[in-house]
């Protein structure tokens, strides 16, 4: 691992200073992912600033939204009360996230900046235009079975890895950051990118910009939700397909609905088509194997993965059949 210098900021604002002054220096919360990375020398930055001092760890209800600081650990927001009663669905997809001892560590920020898990962005053998750009796709004719089925490119066909940020994207957040031009609020479902010519550029933060917060508007969906995630094994694997759906049910009819999927594509995956597809529906099995059936449309595989259209029309199925049942 190359050699690098920790500077510990006290404050968002001297965190964004000191980021500003250095060309190879990244922000550093809980580190379950960036000294991974560090160790493979996928990215060998000449300085972290350790943002652990910084006062982003609250979880706070005002008028009309929760605020969930950056720094707020996964374990936190998935085990506190209010999130449990009024956001179901972000702390079920949280605990499907990792293993305890990870959640104990990981912060909220740092869970929606995390890498994908592609073994070719791994590799630092094997090409991949994610991690060293024009270098090629060694997962498009290679080992695939994890892959993209939406939105990739002949770029990059990787998938984002959250749980926690499927269940963001239903649930309409918005994502405050702080850089050197000053504060700004960004919609979570435009804070991720797909990979088009440039893979390597994973979220819509400028350079230097700090997340500090996540905020969730209040909502209806908080009994009839379900975060369905399929996986090769029960525990600390990461999604082949995962389902955040959540349903405000009045007689049994489909007033509002919420749905987005995970393990599909470069960002979290929102299906806004079955969404206004299912809104004014009776609750049915039926409509619900055509709500998953129509949200694969478009669906492009690659020979590994071609098993993730059935799979995922059938995850939107059953997602949506438990959380209805609720």
């Amino acid at each position: 691992m190359k050699n690098f210098q920790i500077i510990r900021a006290l404050s968002s604002r001297t965190a964004v200073t000191n980021i500003s002054k250095e060309n190879e220096a990244m922000f550093i919360a809980g580190g379950t992912n960036l000294v991974d990375l560090m160790k493979k020398n996928v990215v060998a930055p000449d300085k972290l600033i350790d943002i652990n001092g910084l006062d982003l760890k609250e979880i706070e209800f005002v008028k009309g939204k929760v605020s969930i600081g950056a720094l707020a650990k996964n374990s936190q927001v998935a085990e506190d009360v209010a999130i449990k009663e009024k956001h179901p669905l972000l702390s079920l997809a949280l605990a499907a996230g990792a293993s305890q001892q990870i959640r104990h560590m990981a912060t909220v920020g740092g869970n929606m900046l995390q890498k994908t898990r592609c073994s070719y962005y791994y590799n630092t053998d094997m090409p991949c235009n994610k991690r060293t750009p024009k270098s090629g796709c060694g997962a498009i004719g290679g080992s695939n079975r994890m892959h993209a089925i939406f939105g990739a490119s002949d770029s990059c066909i990787a998938v984002h890895p959250s749980d926690m940020c499927i269940a963001l994207a239903a649930l309409d957040a918005q994502v405050l950051v702080e850089g050197p031009k000053g504060k700004r609020q960004i919609k979570f479902t435009d804070f991720h990118r797909l990979p088009g010519n440039t893979p390597e550029k994973d979220n819509t933060l400028e350079a230097k910009e700090l997340i500090t917060s996540v905020e969730i508007p209040d909502h209806n969906f908080t009994k009839n939700v379900h975060y369905l995630k399929v996986r090769d094994r029960t525990s600390y694997a990461f999604a082949l397909v995962s389902v955040a759906a959540a349903l405000d049910l009045k007689n049994n009819v489909i007033n509002d609905v919420r749905l987005a999927m995970g393990g599909v594509a470069h960002k979290p995956w929102r299906l806004t088509e079955a969404e206004e597809f299912l809104k004014g529906k009776t609750v049915s099995e039926e409509v619900f194997r055509q709500a998953g059936d129509l949200a694969m449309k478009g669906a492009r595989t690659y020979g590994g993965n071609d098993f993730k259209i059935t799979l995922g029309a059938n995850t939107i199925t059953e997602a949506l059949t438990i959380a209805a049942s609720k």
